[in-house]
């Protein structure tokens, strides 16, 4: 199943998306922490299906109580920025204002004179996850979505820390549906693919992750509960921008698609706020 937070014209609704044709669900208006895997399962329909162009696509789960993103998961993008390979996961946080929709024009902010592109499938729990073993890990996954972890590399560097340059408001992209893993299964074998202004920059299989998605969840609920509706961005593989010569960096008017197969397409217009 395929489901959506989205607006229509002014009234914010959960859907369950169906082809061109989108179901508002009864007892929520988006995805998050009350709507776990379980409520899902059981959602019943409310009023008339929808056309989805008359839609407005929020960030898939627009307000998770954390979003947590994994740095340097592919063998070859660690090998694109010099850097070594580690035996546990890079973890860093983005927020809630850091998401967009999947078609929302993106910022492209004064600040930076180095913004750039990470195409990466995201992982939204399901059910309370708390010391879950590897094992046991799919059992909490509500599904995935697509993301691009856009990231100002000037201000990604200034620390040994990554936060500032990857949290800015209104930058990354999610969505444009949480897809269940009875349509998907448990995210390998998925090819990720992302386009610049028409080019094919990034495309990689999510089989090279070298931390899959149960050690991802094991790891991360080692030590913070996951809720229903948080989710992981898996990270991106190579082909990364920043590290091209010359370099190929967002700017205004460029065109950002990021696809999942199999889970669904972003498609973003980098604006200029000067």
């Amino acid at each position: 199943m395929r489901f959506a937070s989205v607006m229509h014209d002014t009234t914010p609704l959960l859907v369950r998306v169906e082809g061109d044709r989108a179901q508002p669900i009864a007892g929520a208006t988006a995805l998050g922490r009350d709507t776990p895997s379980s409520w899902l399962a059981q959602a019943t329909a409310e009023g008339d299906p929808i056309p989805v162009a008359a839609l407005h696509f929020r960030p898939a789960v627009p307000e998770p109580s954390k979003v947590i993103c994994i740095g340097l998961n592919y063998v070859a993008h660690i090998q694109e920025t010099q850097r070594e390979q580690s035996d546990y996961p890079v973890l860093f946080p983005k927020f809630a204002s850091s998401l967009a929709g999947a078609y929302d024009a993106l910022p492209v902010p004064p600040e930076s004179e180095a913004v750039d592109y990470e195409g990466e499938l995201a992982v939204v729990i399901g059910e309370r996850a708390r010391r879950v073993a590897r094992e046991d890990a799919l059992a909490h996954v509500a599904g995935f979505a697509v993301a691009n972890d856009v990231t100002m590399r000037d201000y990604q560097y200034k620390t040994h820390q990554w936060m500032q340059g990857k949290a800015w408001d209104a930058v990354t992209p999610l969505g444009p549906e949480l897809v269940t893993t009875d349509e998907v299964g448990d995210g390998t074998g998925l090819t990720l693919r992302t386009t610049l202004n028409g080019e094919v920059v990034q495309e990689s299989s999510t089989d090279l992750m070298i931390f899959d998605i149960p050690t991802l969840i094991s790891t991360i609920s080692e030590f913070t509960t996951l809720m229903p509706g948080d989710v992981i961005l898996t990270g991106t593989p190579s082909g990364v921008g920043f590290r091209r010569e010359p370099p190929l960096l967002l700017g205004d008017g460029d065109v950002l698609i990021t696809e999942v197969d199999g889970v669904g397409r972003l498609e973003n217009r980098m604006v200029s706020e000067r």
